[in-house]
C-alpha cells in the first residue's frame, strides 16, 4: 500500500474502536493485562500501577500462559499515592523469553473479601474487595523505537471462593468487570464482537494480530462473518487454538478474498461450544460463562508503529 493510503487505514483503525463498552481508567481490587511477552529487556511489556486506596497495600501478581497454566507469581507492597513500574523482562525470571501470556494483579487480604493487607505475607492471601489500584501497560521495543499501547482490563476481579491468590489456576478467575460478559450457551448476555483488521497479504507490509482473551476455554473453530470496507460479507472460519489467550493473523483465514484488506470480523462466541473445542484445556467458556476481551494490533512499515484498536461489542 502507498503511504497516503496507509494514513487513511490508520485513521479508520483508530476511529473504529470508539463505540465500545469496556471499562478503563478505574480503581478496583485488581486488573488483567491480557497480552504480555518479552524478548529480553529491549522488547518487553511494561506495566504501571497507581495506589489510591488511602493506605499501603500488598499487590499479588500471577503470570499465566496462553492456556491459563499458572507459571510464576510474586508480590510487592505499595504505599498510598504510590506509583509502581513493573517491567516484565525484569520480573519474569529465567526461561520465559518469548513466552506469551497474561498477568493478573490483585490486592491481597487476610480474609476473603476483607481488609486489604499492608504488606506481602500473612494469613490467607485472598483477594480484597478494596477499590485500591489501577494500571496501564505498553509494549516497549527500544530497538524499533516503538511503544505500543496494551489495553488493561479493569476490575473488579471476581475470584472463586476460597482461592489463595498465590496458587490460582485456570478456573480461579471467574470474571473481570471491565471486559464483556458472556452467558452460558443459549443464555443472556450474548455479545457480538467486531474485531478490526488491516492487511495487504504481502510479507513485511501491513499486518494485524487479533488478540482474544477470556476466562474460559474458548478453543475451537468458529464460523464468523467478515466484512471489508465496502460492506461486502464473507462467511469464514477461524480457529482459536489456545484456552484463554489467542493471538492470530487474519491473513491465515482460509477463504478470505484477496480484496478483503480492510474491515472487521464479526464474532458471537457464546452461542454454542465449537465441536472441536479442546477438552484437555479445561471447561469451555460456553459451559461456564465469563468474561471476553478482544483487540487488534495493526502494524505497517508505512507508518512505522503498532496501532492498538479495541474490539467493539454490542
Amino acid at each position: 500500500m502507498k503511504k497516503f493510503a496507509m494514513a487513511a487505514v490508520a485513521a479508520a483503525a483508530l476511529s473504529a474502536g470508539v463505540a465500545q463498552a469496556y471499562t478503563v481508567g478505574t480503581f478496583s481490587n485488581g486488573f488483567v493485562v491480557p497480552n504480555v511477552i518479552h524478548n529480553g529487556p529491549t522488547d518487553t511489556t511494561a506495566v504501571g500501577l497507581i495506589n489510591q486506596t488511602g493506605q499501603s497495600v500488598a499487590v499479588y501478581w500471577t503470570f499465566f500462559d496462553q492456556n491459563s497454566t499458572h507459571i510464576t507469581d510474586g508480590c510487592f507492597a505499595m504505599t498510598n499515592k504510590d506509583y509502581e513500574p513493573f517491567i516484565w523482562s525484569s520480573q519474569s525470571g529465567g526461561g520465559l523469553s518469548g513466552t506469551r501470556g497474561y498477568l493478573v494483579f490483585a490486592v491481597g487480604a487476610t480474609t476473603e473479601g476483607g481488609t486489604a493487607q499492608t504488606a506481602c505475607g500473612g494469613a490467607a492471601f485472598l483477594a480484597s474487595t478494596a477499590s485500591a489500584i489501577s494500571g496501564n501497560a505498553f509494549q516497549v521495543n527500544s530497538v524499533a523505537k516503538d511503544v505500543a499501547f496494551v489495553p488493561v482490563i479493569d476490575g473488579a476481579l471476581t475470584i472463586a471462593s476460597g482461592v489463595d491468590i498465590t496458587k490460582m489456576n485456570n478456573v480461579s478467575l471467574v470474571s473481570v468487570a471491565g471486559a464483556a460478559q458472556v452467558g452460558v450457551s443459549g443464555a443472556a448476555p450474548q455479545p457480538t464482537f467486531s474485531m478490526r483488521y488491516a492487511i495487504d497479504q504481502a510479507a513485511g507490509g501491513t499486518d494485524t494480530a487479533v488478540v482474544v482473551w477470556s476466562t474460559g476455554n474458548h478453543s475451537g473453530t468458529h464460523t464468523v462473518n467478515i466484512y471489508d470496507d465496502k460492506q461486502n460479507r464473507k462467511s469464514v472460519n477461524f480457529k482459536l487454538v489456545k484456552a484463554e489467550l489467542d493471538w492470530f493473523d487474519p491473513e491465515g483465514i482460509a477463504g478470505l478474498p484477496a480484496t478483503f484488506t480492510d474491515g472487521f470480523i464479526e464474532w458471537q462466541p457464546g452461542l454454542a461450544a465449537p465441536s472441536d473445542a479442546t477438552a484437555a484445556l479445561g471447561t469451555t467458556l460456553y459451559a461456564l460463562g465469563g468474561s471476553v476481551f478482544t483487540y487488534s494490533a495493526i502494524s505497517s512499515t508505512a507508518f512505522g508503529a503498532v496501532q492498538t484498536v479495541l474490539g467493539s461489542y454490542k
